[in-house]
C-alpha cells in the first residue's frame, strides 16, 4: 500500500513537471495555440537580403510582432514580406518599413515608422513605402579596395 502512494505521488509530481515544461516551452518560444492576439500586414521590398521567417518586428526599438512568411511577386519582381503585429498597435497607411541590421554585423529585423498621416492599416493591409537593407559588406568591400572612390568620380563626371 505504502509502495502504491509513493508511486502515485512521484508519477503526479512528473506528470506536473512535465506541464510546466511544456507550457514555458510555449510561453518562450512565443508560440500562441489558444490565442491570436496580432494581426496581419504585408510589406513589399526590392531586397529582403538577410531578413528570415521570425525576425523581430520594431516599432520605436519595441518588439511588437514577427516576421511570418517571406515569398516573391513575380509579377513586380518583389520580396514579399507577411507580419504579425500586436493587436494593440496601431500602424498607419503612410508608414514606412525597412530592413535594419542589430549591430554592425548583427541580425536584421523590420522596422516600422508607424506614421500618423493616414488612416489606420486594417488586418491585411499593405505597408507601400519601404526601404530594402544596406548592404554593408558591399560598402565595407568598396571602402577596402578603393572603389568609392572610383564611384564618387564616375558620379561626378556625370553629375558636374
Amino acid at each position: 500500500m505504502k509502495k502504491v502512494t509513493m508511486e502515485a505521488i512521484v508519477g503526479i509530481f512528473v506528470v506536473f513537471g512535465l506541464l510546466c515544461v511544456g507550457y514555458m516551452t510555449v510561453k518562450l518560444g512565443k508560440v500562441d495555440f489558444l490565442s491570436d492576439d496580432s494581426y496581419p500586414l504585408t510589406a513589399k521590398f526590392t531586397s529582403v537580403s538577410g531578413l528570415r521567417i521570425g525576425s523581430p518586428v520594431n516599432i520605436l526599438g519595441i518588439d511588437v510582432g514577427r516576421v511570418e512568411k517571406i515569398t516573391m511577386d513575380q509579377e513586380n519582381q518583389k520580396a514579399v514580406v507577411k507580419i504579425k503585429v500586436r493587436k494593440d498597435i496601431k500602424i498607419y497607411d503612410d508608414a514606412i518599413a525597412s530592413i535594419k541590421t542589430e549591430g554592425l554585423i548583427g541580425d536584421k529585423y523590420l522596422s516600422i515608422e508607424p506614421g500618423g498621416g493616414g488612416d489606420i492599416l486594417k488586418p491585411a493591409g499593405v505597408i507601400t513605402d519601404t526601404q530594402a537593407a544596406v548592404d554593408i559588406e558591399s560598402l565595407i568591400s568598396k571602402y577596402a579596395f578603393g572603389d568609392v572612390k572610383k564611384d564618387n568620380k564616375k558620379a561626378q563626371e556625370t553629375n558636374p
